[in-house]
């Protein structure tokens, strides 16, 4: 009689210790979920800044008459491909894509002595300028979320639950190859 009590007891604290286990292994996963969609969350309201923004910088722009349209072609259909990704890969594919085009505007403005003296350009670079450096700090901090969730619902036995529950692994934001290169600047004369 004694062995059985000590067994139902040595089974129920086993019992407990697994569903409270299960319990802190299913909320870990939660949180790193809950985590990347947060990062996303952050680096969208950064993007969107940045998209608001490129309006103004073009206006402004467009004041030097000789100023290149093509760039400024390019700066428009990338700032309106980028409002309209949806996914998250569309949307870090448009956002590199403005960027790039944005990249290429502040290098071909290089020529135009009479717009880079404007107070106006050199404000708006400056606040695109910040805002392409916190994107940069959120790109990061969603990536080591998107790696620590990756590794988490890979590990056995985390693997177990986390399949339980559909999660997938998600893809980390990166760089294109096009983007790795050293950037070319272009020198026109105006």
């Amino acid at each position: 009689m004694v062995n059985i009590t000590v067994f139902l007891v040595v089974a129920a604290f086993l019992a407990v210790g697994f569903v409270i286990y299960l319990v802190i292994v299913y909320n870990g996963l939660v949180f790193l979920k809950v985590n990347i969609d947060k990062a996303w969350a952050n680096i969208d309201v950064l993007l969107k800044q940045r998209h608001d923004e490129v309006p103004n910088l073009v206006a402004v722009v467009q004041g030097i008459k000789e100023f290149e349209k093509k760039v400024l072609t390019d700066v428009t259909q990338s700032r309106t491909s980028a409002m309209a990704a949806v996914s998250v890969a569309d949307k870090a594919q448009a956002d590199k894509t403005l960027t790039a085009s944005l990249n290429n505007l502040f290098a071909v403005a290089e020529n135009y002595p009479v717009l880079k003296s404007q107070e106006n350009f050199l404000m708006l670079q400056k606040r695109l300028s910040e805002l392409e450096s916190a994107i940069a700090d959120r790109r990061s901090f969603y990536n080591d979320s998107v790696a620590k969730y990756n590794t988490h619902i890979a590990q056995f036995p985390d693997a177990i639950l986390a399949s339980l529950m559909n999660l997938a692994p998600r893809e980390l934001f990166t760089a294109t190859e096009g983007e790795k290169e050293v950037v070319k600047v272009r020198v026109t004369n105006p």
